[in-house]
């Protein structure tokens, strides 16, 4: 059965995307949850119009999300810790501190979006990327310091 994608489906297509599926899996799932609409030619020109509006909201976004991440560039965070001696942190700083700093100072960031490898256990300052949105990252300082 020929379907347009009405959103994004994982492992299936874009919205917009015309694509052949089974019977039943458009009949069951696709249709009742609304995420598709058969294929037809009066249907085919309404997924255009969309496509064209999907297009305006994402550059749109990518714009809003653009300022964002030049705002983000010049985020200094300073997290004051407990050290032992040579610096190393009793406990460490997670994506969970950097996040609570964040919104601190404003900025309504997942704590998900901070890329950590392994927690900090060390002070010193160290650069940090934050995912925001369809391959943005911005890249925000953050110093441990000791007590």
């Amino acid at each position: 059965m020929k379907v347009i994608l009405q959103q994004d489906i994982k492992n299936l297509g874009d919205a917009g995307d015309i694509k052949e599926v089974a019977e039943g899996y458009a009949r069951n799932f696709l249709l009742p949850k609304k995420l598709v609409i058969p294929a037809s030619d009066s249907s085919k020109r309404v997924i255009e119009h969309q496509k064209k509006l999907i297009k305006l909201k994402k550059d749109k976004r990518k714009k809003k999300v653009e300022k964002y991440a030049e705002e983000l560039k010049n985020v200094e965070i300073k997290i004051i810790v407990q050290t032992g001696e040579e610096g190393k942190l009793f406990g460490s700083v997670t994506s969970m501190d950097i996040a609570k700093k964040l919104n601190e100072k404003g900025f309504d960031i997942d704590k998900r979006k901070i890329v950590l490898e392994a927690p900090i256990k060390q002070a010193g300052e160290y650069e940090i990327p934050v995912k925001l949105h369809e391959g943005f990252t911005a890249i925000i300082k953050v110093i441990v310091d000791k007590e």
